[in-house]
């Protein structure tokens, strides 16, 4: 899942590399993660609270935090967890621990990471209250959910930013920025993706056949 660019890519425009390497990043993360109909769905939804949270941002960034955790992002990785796959790609000739280890984002155990601290900072805050003197000393339920809700945005803030520099270490700048900007487009990719996910589910196909033959990104 990584773009490597050809001999020649030295010599064109670093923004038709860069789409190219979104694009592959893009490909590889459908045809790799996302072969669950259930799973597709649920980034349907995903996709779209996220799309909510980002509105939300400029106006209430709070409210932003508490509909990408607790819809977009559980929905999100429920669908990666518990309905996804996990055996043996056909489609793709590769095992699911190939996968896991050419990952250019959050893998599944990385993630594991990430939601383990999500839900135990509502923990922490609750036993430090001002968390360490970031924040004033919370009047009432409300003002402990906000406060909570801006950690989980920095959380998420952090967990974006400390990928992307993993990866300039790891692969280089571009591979970083591209798997940035992915992120954070996928909620108005996916939507164009996957927006019929429910309907083959009513079908009864909990699969996605994915023609059964990977066809390879133009680049």
């Amino acid at each position: 899942m990584i773009c490597q660019p050809s001999k020649d890519d030295s010599m064109r425009p670093f923004f038709k590399t860069f789409f190219a390497c979104l694009k592959e990043q893009r490909w590889d993360d459908h045809r790799y993660y996302h072969h669950s109909r259930i799973n597709q769905s649920l980034h349907l939804v995903s996709a779209l609270s996220f799309i909510g949270a980002y509105a939300l941002l400029f106006s209430d960034p709070a409210a932003a935090a508490l509909l990408a955790w607790l819809v977009a992002m559980v929905s999100r990785q429920s669908g990666h967890f518990f309905f996804e796959p996990k055996d043996y790609d056909v489609v793709n000739h590769a095992t699911h621990e190939h996968k896991e280890e050419i990952k250019v984002g959050y893998n599944l155990r990385r993630k594991i990471v990430l939601m383990a601290i999500w839900a135990l900072s509502p923990v922490v805050l609750y036993f430090n209250p001002t968390l360490f003197g970031l924040f004033t000393l919370h009047q009432n339920p409300e003002e402990f959910i906000r406060h909570m809700a801006y950690i989980w945005l920095y959380l998420g803030a952090a967990g974006l930013l400390f990928r992307t520099f993993h990866l300039f270490y790891l692969q280089d700048m571009q591979t970083g920025l591209v798997w940035a900007t992915k992120i954070i487009t996928d909620p108005f990719h996916d939507v164009k993706l996957y927006y019929k996910a429910p309907l083959y589910l009513l079908r009864g196909e909990l699969i996605d056949p994915m023609g059964m033959k990977p066809k390879a990104p133009q680049i």
